[in-house]
């Protein structure tokens, strides 16, 4: 039977929470705080670890760090528990290689599923590692290396480049060689607003943003911004990241907003019973490419405004366009793919003809993570 460390200071709480392992046939050992609870993963391997933030002499997120920095024991799956006030250390632990999070008072249910769900990616990780050792591994790491390196080299000599001081180039302005654009946006927005008042327009639609704002801030978006009745944002890869690339944070994000609907849908429902409104659905394109970061003066008002440019943008805005009539939650670029290989599960293909541009756009409809 699997092994769970659960580290907690909060003697009831990790009390209540061992407990409810245990009653699931689990092995349970418990500390009070990250530096015991460290050496604890340390000497009994568990299989999983279930840790709390705030804790004294080393809070959960410094554990986590310490712990995938040791090579012994840096596979290790984390759940952290955090109250919905610490968002900050939410969106850390998630962009820094925590597995899951669950917030704060511990529904136990949520805490049965999130564990059971862990274990059998770990089992599965196992099982996939043993078939995959032997020559052809070898092989394939030699040819990844090498792939990496001409990928890093290509990178380098194009950061240097972009910024390499010129005379024309304007110093407020923000270029990414390779960033992820996700642009999410209501399906049915004009079938809506035909049959709510504007003021229960103004409130689903905030239900909805104010979600995906959150969504979109936890998976590490560098900028974000509303584009009419959608939002646009913007994802890089940079050091407080580094454990998990822009593509798949930005993948996991238009999952997200996909889940942040259906909750949306269940606030129609139960606020205008009895009427018969259009399903509230959104539609999401991402894209991955060169971006820019422009900085626009507004000179009358003496205000600036960021706005990303470049073609991954007006793609992504096109791919959701063509995605959403063709039914599509979720439409991903190849560029986009390419990033995130292995990692995805994918539905139906299609070469989308966008007004405008001199070539179709080859995407893919997104369908959710691999186990």
């Amino acid at each position: 039977m699997a092994l769970i460390a659960v580290i907690d200071d909060d003697e009831t709480i990790r009390e209540l929470i061992a407990a409810a392992l245990r009653f699931e046939g689990y092995e349970v050992v418990e500390a009070d705080n990250g530096v015991s609870g460290l050496e604890m993963v340390r000497e009994h391997r568990p299989d999983l670890v279930v840790s709390d933030v705030n804790m004294p002499e080393m809070d959960g997120f410094a554990m986590m760090q310490a712990l995938r920095a040791d090579p012994a024991i840096q596979a290790t799956p984390v759940i952290l528990l955090t109250s919905l006030q610490e968002r900050e250390h939410v969106r850390s632990g998630m962009t820094s290689g925590a597995d899951d999070y669950l917030t704060k008072p511990i529904v136990f249910d949520e805490l049965r599923e999130a564990t059971a769900a862990q274990l059998n990616k770990q089992l599965m990780r196992q099982s996939a590692q043993a078939r995959a050792m032997g020559t052809a591994i070898a092989t394939a790491l030699s040819n990844q290396k090498k792939q990496l390196i001409r990928l890093y080299e290509q990178r380098l000599l194009a950061e240097l480049g972009e910024k390499w001081p010129t005379a024309e180039s304007v110093v407020e302005d923000r270029k990414f060689a390779n960033a992820t654009v996700l642009f999410v946006d209501v399906v049915n927005f004009p079938a809506l607003a035909e049959k709510l008042s504007s003021s229960e327009l103004s409130e689903v639609v905030r239900q909805f943003y104010n979600n995906a704002g959150d969504t979109v801030y936890l998976f590490g978006a560098y900028h974000m911004q509303f584009v009419g009745e959608g939002l646009l944002a913007v994802f890089v890869d940079s050091t407080d990241t580094d454990t998990v690339n822009s593509g798949l944070r930005a993948t996991k994000a238009a999952l997200g907003l996909i889940d942040s609907a259906h909750r949306v849908q269940g606030f129609l429902v139960s606020h205008f019973p009895g009427r018969t409104l259009p399903r509230f659905e959104v539609g999401v394109g991402l894209n991955s490419g060169a971006v820019t970061l422009a900085k626009l003066e507004d000179p009358l008002r003496g205000k600036s405004q960021i706005l990303p440019v470049g073609d991954a943008v007006s793609a992504c805005l096109l791919l959701q366009k063509q995605a959403q009539q063709a039914d599509w939650k979720i439409a991903a670029s190849a560029s986009l793919l390419r990033e995130v290989t292995g990692m995805v599960k994918t539905g139906r293909r299609k070469r989308f003809s966008a007004p405008g541009r001199s070539s179709a756009i080859d995407a893919t409809e997104l369908l959710g993570l691999t186990p």
